[in-house]
């Protein structure tokens, strides 16, 4: 195995110390952020190590590549944007904390996703149509080293998609700004231009994203061990463990635990690091 380590700040006595609890037989720079400890074992005292001095690790195979996948899929909200588009929207309406509230109880597993979407989408009733391209051309930002991710798999030749919670309003046009290859999301239900407060169709949650993700993972012909999927919240669990590889990014505690590899400190982007 190779210990991937990542950091905004490295220092050399903590790559040092590493090496030692990982009997690691040498150091490889990856980037600026990123090295290789090759040859590593594990050791217990590593993952607290390195949460004390604000380190990712992964502990990868050797020979692990991107282009060993076929298929990456994303969260949006919080995983490939930077913020909550449903806590938003209710900004625009003045019910931004029940909303808020209800988003953050669901996201640790409190609350169950259909039921959660439901209430949330309900507070918006009346909201103008027009307020949620408000939003995106206001609030919603990639999350640091989402383009150079999602490139970099698009040139290894992976498909790519988000499934999200949320809705299609913003999937729709965050799948043409990226040039994802699929997109799945939540329909909100409009009449007279204005949000009636209702969800169209059934509600895509926790079952509904791993059920999309089966869906295009068999349409591509794809085993599950060529599939990575990236998340941020409960409702992501059954996504991640639907995968071959789970991904947890700046994760809620009940994802971290079930995930393959964390990613709390560095950006998206720190995904290409584990598959050089």
């Amino acid at each position: 195995m190779n210990l991937i380590i990542q950091g905004l700040d490295i220092e050399n006595s903590d790559l040092r110390a590493l090496a030692k609890l990982a009997q690691a037989s040498h150091i490889e720079r990856v980037t600026k952020q990123a090295f290789r400890l090759v040859n590593a074992r594990s050791h217990p005292d590593i993952p607290e190590y390195c949460a004390e001095v604000q380190l990712d690790y992964a502990f990868v195979p050797i020979g692990t590549k991107a282009a060993n996948f076929g298929l990456v899929a994303m969260d949006m909200d919080s995983t490939l944007i930077a913020i909550e588009s449903i806590d938003e929207m209710a900004g625009m309406c003045n019910v931004k904390p029940q909303v808020a509230e209800i988003t953050q109880s669901t996201m640790r597993g409190e609350i169950d996703f259909a039921e959660s979407l439901i209430r949330r989408t309900a507070l918006m009733e009346g909201l103008p149509q027009e307020a949620l391209q408000k939003v995106y051309d206001e609030k919603v930002k990639l999350n640091p080293g989402a383009e150079k991710m999602l490139q970099h798999m698009q040139m290894a030749g992976l498909k790519t998609m988000v499934i999200s919670g949320g809705y299609t309003f913003f999937t729709d046009k965050i799948k043409a700004k990226l040039g994802l290859d699929f997109a799945f999301a939540n329909t909100l239900e409009v009449k007279d231009k204005k949000l009636t407060g209702q969800v169209v169709g059934k509600i895509i949650g926790a079952e509904g994203k791993a059920e999309a993700l089966k869906r295009i993972q068999d349409e591509l012909g794809l085993r599950k061990e060529q599939v990575i999927a990236i998340g941020d919240g409960a409702n992501d669990l059954r996504m991640l463990e639907s995968a071959g590889i789970g991904i947890a990014y700046h994760a809620k505690p009940i994802l971290r635990e079930k995930s393959t590899y964390s990613i709390n400190f560095v950006g998206l982007d720190g995904i290409i690091n584990l598959f050089e």
